[in-house]
């Protein structure tokens, strides 16, 4: 049975933080307001460097307010991020809690996605650190908070590339396919496609009807010389390169040219814009006073404009669908 809620609050004194998983843009506004919290609170803040693996191998260093200076605007992590397979196994875990019951650290605030939420629950369930995370992930596939940290950065990366692309296709009379990142959830794909005016954008969360598509395209070359169509890398149908071969090949229009570019990681990087950099604070202070007021194995995140609490069985059990109102938009506004 899942474990969440508010514990009796009983005094800490010693709290780490770190980022783990997929780095996303805002992670380090993140950081600095949990340790400049902590601090405020009167707490020892402490950085785990490498996420669960430096956990393990003991790379904790004590930070201070001049620590995250001049963080804010920068990309990345400045903790580091790793993936660890030993985390995984209890032995690890048990070098894990060992190095953190060392520097008598109390509290933890864990700052990623479902795979960082997922080993902290099991790390809750076995040693008892309290412990709050902060939605760190490009993707926004996390429940329990409207954005995660880094999408909204990522998104306009998608966008800024979407616009410079569509520029050469219309110089050249060209259908260009997409591909951005979305192994499982479609919200970057669906939110850079409006922006970016794409005449279609293809999910994880729908199936694809490739004949639809070939027969919209073909409609639309009487008003449109060139198309821009967005693919989320989990699609159904596969990947950008082979989806626009399926294309090309139900089309054989030898005057055509289609052409496939795909985004890749520089979704994940750059300075992250306003919205992240506030998002990553608020949910920063949120964690560590969550914290303070008992709260643990659950996430802080932003709804409605709100700090909620909801507990790590739910982010990372409860699926977060896309809104349909925005799949309607993409196909009213691609005539």
């Amino acid at each position: 049975m899942a474990i969440f809620g508010a514990l009796k609050p009983k005094p800490m004194k010693k709290i780490a933080v770190f980022t783990s998983g997929g780095d996303s843009p805002g992670m380090n506004a993140c950081i600095r307001a949990a340790v400049r919290t902590g601090i405020y609170k009167g707490l020892d803040v402490f950085g785990i460097y490498r996420g669960y693996e430096g956990m393990i191998e003991g790379d904790i260093k004590r930070l201070h307010s001049h620590s995250v200076s001049n963080i804010i605007q920068r990309g990345g992590t400045v903790l580091k991020s790793a993936r660890s397979m030993e985390f995984k196994t209890p032995e690890g875990r048990k070098k894990a809690f060992e190095n953190l019951s060392a520097h008598g650290i109390e509290g933890l605030v864990a700052i990623g996605g479902d795979g960082t939420f997922t080993g902290a629950k099991v790390f809750y369930e076995e040693f008892g650190i309290p412990t709050v995370g902060c939605p760190g992930t490009i993707d926004n596939d996390i429940y329990g908070t409207d954005y995660t940290i880094g999408f909204d950065t990522a998104v306009n990366t998608a966008l800024e590339a979407i616009d410079k692309i569509r520029d050469t296709a219309a110089a050249h009379d060209r259908i260009f396919f997409i591909e951005v990142m979305g192994r499982d959830a479609g919200f970057i794909a669906v939110e850079s496609g409006i922006g970016g005016g794409a005449e279609f954008v293809m999910v994880p969360e729908t199936q694809t009807d490739l004949d639809a598509v070939v027969k919209s395209l073909k409609k639309l070359r009487k008003t449109k010389t060139s198309s821009i169509i967005v693919v989320a890398e989990g699609d159904d149908l596969g990947s950008a390169d082979v989806i626009m071969k399926l294309v090309k090949e139900k089309i054989q229009d030898p005057s055509k040219e289609f052409k496939v570019t795909t985004l890749g990681h520089i979704q994940r990087g750059g300075n992250p814009t306003a919205r992240d950099r506030v998002l990553g604070s608020r949910c920063g202070m949120a964690a560590v006073e969550g914290l303070l007021s008992g709260k643990t194995n659950c996430m802080a995140g932003i709804m409605n404009e709100q700090v909620v609490y909801t507990p790590f069985a739910d982010c990372i059990g409860l699926p977060k669908p896309l809104n349909p109102d925005h799949l309607a938009l993409i196909d009213i506004l691609s005539i």
